[in-house]
């Protein structure tokens, strides 16, 4: 068997104890005689997969019963819509604070609704750190104030969480969601697309005050309200099982493995691993965010020259070393530490760039 060291951004690495216990009940789940893609999503088993996830992620987010968790399809991506389809209005619009790509991506949906304001923007700095609280022009009559909290393409994640004066707080957590512990009592929604730290490519977890998502506007077709996946326990049709079962799994080894604070610890070192061979550098590797919006998630950083990079990509991956490359749209490397990267792949690559540089 053949692995390699996973830096993709999503979908992304998991946890290697994981995929072995769901390769080994694959076939037979649960005495079922059946594969957990086959059994009933009706069923007794299926239904002690579904309620045990949404518990253990409430317990991590150490949430009460005020809270509800939520899985729906369609990737983060229907959440820029479905959000201020239920939430915002011509009078009270959804507020944003754009930080790269996919904060911007949100914020274009309400705008195509006409319910979207632009409360702050690093854009004119290249995306290179997250707004400052001071820098953030919330307007009391928004429905909501929405963030990206870790910006996969960017390498950057808020280190504070934002005062709104009242106004509910909305996060997009998709690629930083439990790997570290978050006062999330603060926030009223956050929702996480799981394939980049908590399992495969197909499901979204929504977490919010049951407040908030019992009931909806009545003119919004069913698919799009959140008291439809509220009211139905998230059951209303076919869910995406496999990809819950998996999820399941990744929150209960979060558990195992000592719950977030483990995962901070973890995720703090392994990107101190990088960020010091960048900065040890002399200026070989060049970080693209500065050093106080630093992704614990996501590692960006440049090379001289887009010839070298090239090279750095195809040596990287002969060094077992894959998805190093970074997004389309800003280039230059990428590497992103997950909760399941181990701290031995970020010496792996550190190692590397050392080698590299001294060659190039």
């Amino acid at each position: 068997m053949k692995r390699v060291y996973n830096f993709n951004p999503g979908p992304a690495t998991l946890p290697i104890e994981v995929l072995k216990e769901a390769q080994a009940e694959f076939l037979d789940f649960e005495n079922s005689g059946m594969s957990i893609t086959e059994i009933s999503h009706r069923s007794k088993p299926y239904e002690k997969v579904h309620n045990e996830a949404k518990a253990d992620i409430l317990e991590l987010m150490q949430l009460g019963d005020d809270y509800e968790v939520l899985f729906i399809q369609g990737g983060a991506s229907l959440q820029f819509a479905m959000i201020p389809l239920n939430f915002a209005t011509k009078e009270n619009p959804g507020s944003y604070a754009l930080s790269g790509t996919f904060s911007s991506n949100a914020y274009k949906e309400a705008e195509i609704l006409g319910v979207g304001k632009i409360a702050a923007s690093t854009k004119d700095g290249g995306f290179k750190r997250v707004p400052r609280q001071d820098e953030l022009n919330i307007e009391k009559n928004s429905a909501y104030f929405h963030v990206c909290y870790n910006n996969t393409i960017y390498g950057t994640e808020y280190h504070y969480i934002p005062e709104t004066g009242g106004v509910p707080l909305f996060a997009d957590m998709s690629s930083d969601m439990l790997s570290r512990p978050v006062d999330f009592k603060k926030f009223s929604l956050i929702y996480a697309g799981v394939q980049k730290n908590l399992g495969p490519a197909g499901v979204v977890i929504v977490v919010a005050k049951k407040s908030l998502i019992e009931k909806s506007p009545e003119n919004l077709p069913t698919m799009l309200r959140y008291d439809t996946f509220y009211k139905k326990n998230s059951l209303y049709n076919t869910p995406p099982a496999f990809s819950i079962y998996m999820v399941g799994k990744v929150v209960r080894w979060i558990k195992e493995s000592g719950g977030l604070e483990e995962m901070a610890k973890r995720n703090s070192l392994k990107a101190k691993i990088l960020y010091d061979a960048i900065d040890s550098s002399g200026g070989f590797y060049a970080g693209h965010a500065e050093k106080d919006s630093r992704s614990l998630m996501n590692v960006t950083f440049r090379l001289p020259n887009e010839e070298l990079e090239k090279k750095f990509v195809a040596e990287a991956l002969e060094n077992n070393l894959s998805g190093v490359k970074g997004h389309r749209s800003v280039g230059g490397m990428r590497a992103s530490i997950y909760n399941a990267m181990p701290v031995e792949g970020a010496e792996a690559l550190a190692e590397f760039m050392k080698k590299f540089q001294k060659e190039n």
